[in-house]
């Protein structure tokens, strides 16, 4: 059974379609990056999967079961970390949790988990202080520990570390990493691509409401087919490329020399065996192996903003 399955989802806003009939499954235990531009729908299809917007048409179910047809068990299987810094200022943190485990029916029962995500989440010197006090990272922190009050198998994190500094960005990796070991499915949303390139194991990318690609991260990655070598020349190089290795040359600084490569076409031996024998001569290179921002922006041409 899949954590996440989405069927020919649609939503429209009069005459804009949000989503144009997105396919997506999201295995159980996975850490699932879900990416796109401004605009492109992740948070109508985030906020349709947690039931705060209603579809056109199509279908949704978290585990199985049907975000509209089976709205109680569907929404206790999901936590929902939001990108807004939303609560009341006027609650301790400890008020804050207690109050979200009473929404799923918990009560005094749920004290020790509370207690052990106060402590993992480094809020356990701040449990009796008011949410109005807090800085914002704190803030951010207690929002991912009201995800987690029930204990949700499926979790979803949209930009969870927009704004935070890097000390603490660390420790909110650290700690979601730990419940993904643990079996739980986290699905990320977030602009900083190198978070899902180092975080998730797949990724889907959405452009103008409709799902581009969906795959495992190796894979995606391997689709690229060019890499870039980059050559430190030697003042006393000269030389002239010919055509067929002219036609690979990009710009580059003054004194570099840089080229784009086919993975599998061209062997980094040949090429520089091919380019000393014209002459160039170079005191340092680099390849450079295209990551997730790389194919993000051909994908999305470029990546821009489409509100």
């Amino acid at each position: 059974m899949n954590a996440i399955e989405v069927i020919d989802l649609k939503k429209n806003y009069g005459s804009l379609q949000a989503l144009t009939g997105v396919d997506l499954s999201i295995a159980e235990g996975a850490f699932f990056a879900l990416l796109g531009p401004n605009g492109a729908g992740k948070s109508t299809l985030i906020n349709i999967i947690a039931g705060l917007t209603r579809a056109s048409s199509g279908r949704a179910a978290i585990l199985g079961h049907d975000v509209r047809k089976e709205w109680r068990a569907s929404r206790y299987k999901l936590g929902v970390v939001p990108q807004e810094l939303a609560y009341d200022p006027f609650f301790t943190v400890r008020e804050m949790l207690t109050l979200q485990s009473g929404y799923f029916g918990l009560g005094r029962e749920n004290r020790p988990w509370l207690d052990e995500l106060l402590k993992a989440l480094g809020l356990e010197d701040k449990a009796d202080t008011s949410m109005n006090h807090l800085s914002g990272g704190m803030k951010r922190r207690v929002l991912i520990a009201q995800a987690l009050v029930h204990r949700p198998p499926v979790v979803i994190l949209d930009e969870p570390t927009a704004g935070v500094d890097v000390a603490l960005r660390e420790q909110l990796w650290s700690f979601i990493r730990s419940l993904n070991r643990k079996g739980h499915t986290i699905i990320l949303t977030t602009h900083y691509l190198e978070e899902a390139e180092n975080m998730c194991d797949e990724i889907a990318i959405l452009d103008r409401g409709r799902l581009v690609v969906s795959a495992a991260k190796d894979e995606l990655l391997s689709r690229y087919s060019w890499r870039q070598l980059r050559l430190q020349l030697l003042p006393e190089s000269r030389f002239k490329l010919p055509a067929d290795m002219a036609a690979k040359q990009e710009s580059a600084p003054k004194g570099e020399l840089l080229l784009r490569l086919h993975r599998e076409h061209d062997r980094i031996d040949e090429v520089l065996a091919a380019l000393e024998a014209t002459g160039v001569k170079f005191s340092d290179l680099r390849i450079h192996e295209p990551g997730l921002t790389e194919v993000y922006s051909e994908l999305t041409g470029g990546g821009e903003n489409h509100e």
